[in-house]
């Protein structure tokens, strides 16, 4: 194993980042936070990120590892024995688990950031209708994946919890900036108890950003730019 001090670079909305210290927290591991300026991007992270220029980048000892699931895995494969596993051990099940994480950054972040982007109240129907189309299917997902149990982990918090868990305040946000309902309980019912399960967890407590200064933010960006939000 690579010696040496963790430090993670992001910034304080992005779902990518927060996902990032919650599997950090989870694994009790000691890491020096270190607050980004996106739209003045410093030389530490394009020293450690030239390629995408964007957060989340762990650094570990001499190593740069960035976008967050690829983090997420380093820090699974790393660290196995610290804290609990955050992919599945059985080979199908982590593949399973990769896709659907994948799906949530492909399909079901654009969707709802495409509801704040919409210029339109046509694109913006059509951006909700996406939102809610990707949710039912995530609701399948849980289903499968949990096999009857609190989280998409089984009985702990894992891969596809911090993934989908790190865009709540982002979604229940832009339910306040947009006036449409985007959880709700007679489509997702499953979802809706994960997510009442998720936000009573240290690791939600300790991580998600307040809805409140989440909606203010959104309502700026509405006006200025997006790539925050949509960092990997």
């Amino acid at each position: 194993m690579v010696q040496g001090e963790i430090k993670l670079l992001g910034t304080w909305p992005s779902p990518s980042v927060i996902r990032v210290k919650m599997i950090l927290d989870q694994k009790g591991l000691s890491y020096e936070y270190i607050e980004q300026d996106i739209l003045n991007k410093s030389e530490l992270l394009l020293k450690h990120n030239p390629i995408y220029k964007k957060v989340p980048v762990l650094i570990h000892g001499d190593r740069d590892i960035c976008e967050s699931l690829v983090i997420l895995q380093y820090i699974d494969d790393n660290w196995p024995k610290t804290g609990p596993r955050v992919l599945p051990v059985d080979p199908y099940e982590r593949a399973i688990a990769r896709f659907w994480a994948g799906y949530i950054d492909d399909k079901l972040l654009s969707s709802f950031v495409g509801i704040l982007k919409s210029t339109t109240e046509e694109a913006k129907a059509e951006k909700i209708a996406d939102t809610h189309a990707a949710l039912e299917l995530l609701e399948g997902a849980f289903k499968k994946c949990s096999a009857g149990k609190d989280f998409f982990g089984g009985d702990i918090i894992g891969y596809l919890d911090v993934t989908l868990g790190s865009c709540l305040a982002w979604i229940k946000a832009t339910e306040r900036i947009s006036g449409a309902k985007l959880l709700d309980e007679t489509k997702v019912p499953l979802l809706m108890e994960w997510v009442k399960r998720f936000l009573a967890t240290d690791c939600a407590k300790n991580t998600l950003p307040d809805v409140v200064r989440v909606e203010q933010y959104g309502r700026e960006l509405q006006v200025t730019r997006w790539n925050v939000v949509s960092a990997k």
